[in-house]
């Protein structure tokens, strides 16, 4: 265990709090408690070393020892897990164990995604768990309580692995799978010129197709310089101008297999403008390339089979596609031939006229037909020519404007006649309307005549012509309004004074009052 307070071991503070010391062979037995370790209840003792201990409860017993297990504070304990479990709960029991020694620990469910941080606990993983040590009284179980867990040796690499494909699966790497040329004018291998994997490839190209077109790029496929090479190699061969690139390896355990893990062989694959395929190991060995390629091969065999094209293969096809050709034209011609043979015996090559003859004698027949036709035509023709003559003749305008003309002679003498008789009845009409009219209108000038009478000489009794001719004026300012008052004339006023004969012009020398005249008639002079 690691972890303790500094100045402070198991075997210094176990007998603080009543706990057993750790390493004794009674550890765990009741006479392991010494009688010197002043528990409450207990009386001082003498130098007798056959002293009996004070009797404890099960109960006090255990909070002792949780409070010596609480004194350690943090611990941070390397084992290996075994039967991992998560209950319904969601809080995860297992044991961590080395050769000589096995501990309960616990991951509550509340601390279980900050303690793992992505990682699996299996069977069989090296891992280093952080937390504190507890009782549970129940039991009497002492365990760990976990709140962090550090992967160690290989579990550590396998962890960061999943943790970097989850990375690249999440940026798309895995997605693209690009598909292979079937006969590629030069293929690019990434391995060792030494491994047993390149031999491989060699011996598959030399049973497929002889001196086929390989272009190899020499790399460490094993060591700590592995994936930075392959990476190069990838990237050179690339630039090269081949049309697929073979990254291959063989057999091996995980640890020498670790180069193809990394992340920077992963880019380089996914970054090469040709598909790439991954034949790494054996079928049951998987490495981060195989992911990334745009082709997995169980083997470096494997993969050479894959983007090598079997010569016999071909040659094979070759003489299926010759086979079927030369098939193809013997039935072709077999059927031409068969065509013109069956031509030959038909009797309108073999008698041209027999042909010609009957359709001849049909058209003489068609010819007498339609000459008959013509002529039976032109009769009828020219019979209703003529009877379109005739009555054309019947209809021409000099014969219908005769016979108008006789009849505009008849309707105009009746028409004279007519408005003659019509002229006279008018003129009857219009005198004795005229005579109606005239003594209709002197009757009206009469009435109305004596209707006028009294008003007239009402007006004549008010109007101011009439007061004129009593003797009467009327004088008038420049602005022409009546003078009444003669305080209101200035003197040098120009005046206009009408009389019954005519307009006297005048100008004020002087006014003066007088006694006021009673207008006769009603009007003021």
């Amino acid at each position: 265990m690691r972890g303790a307070p500094p100045g402070a071991s198991p075997q210094q503070n176990s007998p603080q709090q009543g706990s057993p010391q750790q390493g004794s062979p009674q550890q765990g037995s009741p006479r392991a408690s010494s009688p010197r370790q002043g528990a409450p209840g207990e009386r001082p003792s003498s130098s007798d070393a056959g002293a009996v201990p004070s009797v404890v409860s099960v109960a006090q017993l255990t909070d002792r020892i949780n409070a010596a297990l609480k004194g350690f504070g943090r611990v941070s304990v390397e084992g290996e897990v075994s039967r991992p479990k998560t209950v319904a709960s969601g809080h995860m029991f297992f044991t961590l164990k080395d050769e000589r020694a096995a501990l309960d620990a616990k991951i509550w469910k509340a601390q279980v995604p900050r303690a793992l941080g992505g990682l699996r606990l299996e069977d069989g993983a090296k891992v280093v768990c952080h937390g504190t040590l507890d009782v549970y009284a129940p039991y009497g179980k002492h365990s760990l309580i976990v709140d962090r867990v550090e992967a160690r040796g290989l579990g550590a690499m396998l962890a960061e692995l999943e943790r970097l494909k989850g990375a690249l699966r999440e940026e798309g790497l895995f997605d693209r799978k690009r598909p292979l040329p079937r006969r590629p004018r030069m293929i690019g291998v990434v391995t060792s010129r030494d491994a047993d994997a390149w031999r491989d490839f060699l011996r598959t190209r030399a049973l497929r197709w002889p001196d086929y077109p390989v272009r190899l790029c020499h790399s460490r496929v094993q060591g700590k310089m592995a994936a930075r090479e392959i990476a190069g190699a990838i990237g050179a061969l690339d630039r090269s101008g081949v049309d697929v690139i073979v990254v291959c390896r063989g057999g091996g355990a995980i640890e020498d297999l670790w180069c193809f893990n990394e992340e920077i062989v992963a880019r380089a694959a996914f970054g090469a403008s040709v598909p790439v395929v991954s034949g790494v190991g054996h079928e049951t060995d998987t490495t981060l390339i195989d992911f990334v390629s745009d082709h997995r091969a169980h083997t470096p065999t494997d993969a050479a089979q894959t983007v090598i094209p079997d010569l016999g293969v071909l040659y094979e096809a070759l003489d299926r596609a010759g086979a079927y050709l030369d098939d193809s034209m013997g039935r072709a011609l077999t059927a031409r031939v068969d065509r013109f043979e069956r031509a030959a015996a038909r009797r309108v090559l073999s008698h041209p006229l027999a042909l010609v003859e009957p359709r001849a004698s049909r058209l003489e027949h068609v010819a007498r037909g339609l000459e008959s036709s013509v002529e039976s035509q032109l009769q009828r023709s020219s019979a209703a020519l003529e009877r379109l003559a005739l009555r054309l003749e019947q209809q021409s305008p000099v014969a219908r404007l005769g016979r108008v003309e006789e009849r505009l002679g008849g309707a105009a003498l009746r028409i004279t006649a007519a408005m003659a008789r019509m002229g006279e009845r008018v003129e009857e009409r219009v005198q004795r309307s005229g005579e109606r009219l005239d003594a209709g209108v002197h009757d009206a000038l009469q009435r109305a005549e004596r209707r006028l009478e009294p008003a007239a000489r009402t007006l004549g009794a008010v109007s101011p012509l009439a007061v004129l001719d009593r003797g009467y004026s009327i004088t008038r300012r420049a602005d022409g309004s009546v003078v009444t008052v003669a305080s209101e004339l200035a003197k040098g006023e120009a005046l206009t004074t009408i009389t019954r004969s005519g307009e006297i012009d005048s100008t004020v020398e002087g006014t003066r009052p007088v006694g006021s005249i009673e207008p006769t008639g009603g009007v003021e002079p």
